[in-house]
């Protein structure tokens, strides 16, 4: 069974993603302390918490899923496929999902969380991700949530240009955000990081300034508008650390936009007078864009439900993966063994070896070309009465 877990921006605020991201940690604890599980992968980003398992039928009477969506097999794989083309995110067709679930794949694959099956899944996303955007427009002219962000601080600002921009975090969502700045064409941009070197290659790119984390104050009492990305587990401006740091008269015309998950930026900072803004204040952007992208993604839904019946298709090929393997592997060993007699036989064959150990090779091939793909075809069809009659007509004992 293939179990995906989540909690995301359509059934959650970021309050809520933040709090149940904590949960569905501990329902996997629960999961693996009374199944077998084989294979695992989880997805985070700003605005969605994601878990697919691969383990036996189970059943969870015991775990309390409220507040999340829960979804097996057939709908765990058409979500995927919809979340890789960027029909899932809060900015319909926007790109860096697909890099972040590039990245998911990878990292549970290094760390061997992933097997063959998440391994097929995933790449299939990644395929079906890339072939939507470039059979469709959904991505033309695509916003990010970086931009998103931007336009955000636009519409209590106006015009950036006279404006003193500090940005916190140079990582993936941060250099988003710096790459929406650069359109607007601005110069007074602030970068600052806790890795100073990452810092200071963004700030190249923007011709703006980095500054090392300690200098976070200062930056900030000099700023108008604060838009910050990082990966801190915890908020990294409280309440005390603004009002220490921004004088009272620059506060009620100050601008932060919290991008973060965890949130980077306490509420309470709002009782100070800033205008602060987080991921759910992204919703009427995205609601803009969604509108604009409408026909675009009823194509792509056309191909994700041609590719979710590949996809189906090869996963059930490969249940029968062993079993051909084995097969493959058996009649190997008979047609070396048998050749090698061959030769013995034979003698001195003047170099010809190769003309027999080929004419045995393709003879196998042959034989069993036919017989693997019935037996594929049969895992398509779930026949399992043929598989398990394969199983046992192929079956072969052990030397004693």
């Amino acid at each position: 069974m293939i179990l995906n877990i989540r909690i995301d921006h359509k059934t959650a605020d970021i309050n809520t993603i933040e709090k149940y991201t904590r949960q569905m940690d501990e329902i996997f604890e629960k999961i693996k302390n009374k199944h077998i599980i084989d294979e695992y992968l989880q997805i985070k980003t700003c605005n969605r918490a994601e878990l697919y398992l691969v383990l036996d039928e189970c059943y969870f009477e015991d775990l309390d899923f409220k507040n999340l969506v829960v979804e097996t097999d057939d709908d765990a794989l058409k979500h995927l496929l919809m979340l890789s083309c960027g029909l899932e995110s809060m900015i319909i067709g926007e790109d860096q999902i697909l890099g972040q679930i590039k990245d998911s794949r990878m990292k549970s694959l290094s760390e061997k969380n992933a097997g063959n099956i998440l391994n097929a899944i995933f790449t299939k996303a990644i395929h079906v991700g890339q072939s939507v955007r470039k059979k469709t427009n959904i991505n033309k002219g695509s916003i990010s949530i970086g931009s998103a962000a931007v336009e955000l601080a636009e519409s209590v600002h106006g015009d950036l240009k006279c404006k003193k921009v500090l940005v916190i975090g140079a990582g993936k969502m941060g250099t988003l955000v710096a790459k929406a700045l650069v359109e607007k064409h601005l110069k007074a941009i602030v970068v600052a990081n806790r890795t100073y070197d990452r810092a200071t290659c963004l700030a190249k790119e923007l011709g703006g300034s980095a500054i090392h984390f300690d200098r976070l104050d200062e930056a900030m009492s000099d700023a108008d508008v604060i838009i910050s990305a990082t990966g801190a587990p915890h908020p990294i401006l409280t309440y005390d650390k603004v009002k220490n740091a921004v004088s009272t008269g620059k506060l009620s015309t100050m601008v932060m936009v919290d991008i973060a998950n965890p949130r980077d930026i306490e509420d309470e900072v709002k009782e100070l007078g800033v205008k602060l803004f987080n991921i759910d204040d992204l919703r009427g952007i995205a609601d803009k864009n969604r509108k604009m992208r409408e026909s675009e993604a009823e194509d792509a839904m056309e191909i994700i439900e041609e590719e979710l019946q590949l996809l189906k298709n090869s996963l059930k090929r490969l249940e029968v993966e062993t079993l051909i393997s084995n097969i493959r592997r058996n009649a190997e060993e008979i047609r070396t063994q048998e050749t090698q007699k061959a030769f013995r036989m034979l003698g001195d064959m003047n170099g010809k070896e190769k003309i027999v150990n080929d004419l045995t090779q393709v003879v196998v091939d042959k034989i069993f070309s036919d017989i693997i793909k019935n037996i594929k075809n049969a895992a398509e069809n779930d026949n399992k009465k043929f598989i398990e009659t394969a199983e046992c007509i192929f079956a072969r004992e052990e030397s004693k």
